[in-house]
């Protein structure tokens, strides 16, 4: 009788924990349950829907034509600040995407490094693009970014990587760099980083319990944002954006936890490894760091771009992790990108 009890207990626990690291399904735009469908989208070849935003001139009249990844959080509505009058003067065409999961787009339970550089080249064909296009990743966005200049770099024509996050499980990062800017990271963001590379499994878990905290950003921990970025911050509260409500809609787990385990996790390729993608000098790779980034050791960008010394690299004294929504910067970004004009960085 006793051992019937604790084996009940114990199969009890097995579906208690199994419940506890189960993330629910999510509720996928369009389904029965799910919300509805409120952006253009295409159909990708795996069956999933990617819904995009069109800004600037139109396509078939731009000079540039320019992809932008969003980060961590965000969506197809990131808030570029870029006049009218410079859009209108170089001639620029802005796509921006809800990645995999995100906003309107059809989750990826697959999804990696590679299979979102696939997501990009798909887009960029449907909407007829040309053989070459620009590309800009933002923060955790720019493993994508990373991807492309991997897989697909012939179909670069320029490359902005904006505080790209560091992932610190990179091989050719020296280990006592890795774990000294390791251990600078707040408490909470470190058993973030180390269960979604070590056990992506229990990541949907730990950041849905309620005992410990567990995510800085996902906090807005004022302890990440700089003095320059709450600057930005009430500027941008200015620009409200009324498609907020819709960038976790179908689940955290499908948008950002999913974010963490493919950005942290072990990739294909090690990045600092990579050729330039421009052996002729015909385009340029630029990588965009705030010295007083909280999220983003400036310590190992600047180590990426002396591994690399065909990314051109560019840090801002006083920035912290949000200088591509800062009005002036954002502009002198897609000069120097798209111009490739030596930029004055204040």
């Amino acid at each position: 009788m006793w051992s019937e009890a604790v084996a009940i207990l114990g199969i009890g626990i097995v579906i208690w924990a199994y419940q506890a690291i189960r993330p629910p399904p999510p509720k996928i735009c369009g389904s029965k349950n799910g919300p509805p469908v409120t952006s253009p989208r295409i159909k990708l070849s795996d069956g999933r829907h990617l819904a995009y935003r069109e800004r600037g001139v139109a396509r078939e009249n731009a000079k540039y034509r320019v992809i932008v990844v969003h980060g961590f959080d965000s969506s197809k509505d990131i808030y570029l600040p870029l006049s009218q009058e410079l859009i209108d003067e170089l001639g620029i065409y802005i796509l921006t995407f809800d990645r995999a999961g995100y906003g309107d787009s059809d989750p990826n339970p697959n999804r990696s490094v590679k299979s979102e550089v696939f997501d990009v080249q798909e887009l960029a064909d449907r909407l007829q693009l040309g053989e070459k296009f620009y590309l800009i990743g933002v923060s955790i966005g720019t493993y994508t970014a990373w991807g492309c200049l991997k897989y697909i770099p012939h179909r670069l024509a320029g490359v902005g990587l904006i505080v790209p996050v560091i992932n610190f499980w990179w091989p050719s990062f020296p280990s006592e760099l890795s774990a000294e800017e390791y251990k600078k990271q707040p408490k909470k963001d470190q058993w973030k980083l180390r269960i979604a590379h070590y056990a992506p499994a229990l990541l949907y878990s730990w950041m849905s319990q309620k005992w410990f905290p567990s995510c800085s950003i996902m906090a807005r921990d004022p302890v990440i944002f700089t003095k320059r970025d709450f600057e930005i911050l009430k500027k941008m509260l200015q620009v409200p954006n009324p498609n907020e409500h819709k960038i976790r809609q179908q689940g955290e787990h499908e948008s950002l936890y999913r974010d963490l385990m493919v950005g942290f996790g072990s990739w294909e390729f090690d990045p600092m490894e990579l050729k330039s993608p421009f052996p002729n000098n015909e385009g340029s790779v630029q990588l965009w760091q705030g010295c007083l980034d909280t999220l983003v050791p400036s310590q190992m960008q600047r180590y990426v771009a002396k591994k690399l010394p065909w990314i051109r690299y560019y840090e801002v004294p006083d920035g912290g992790h949000l200088i591509v929504h800062d009005n002036g910067l954002c502009e002198t970004m897609f000069k120097a990108l798209l111009l490739r004009e030596e930029p004055t960085i204040v």
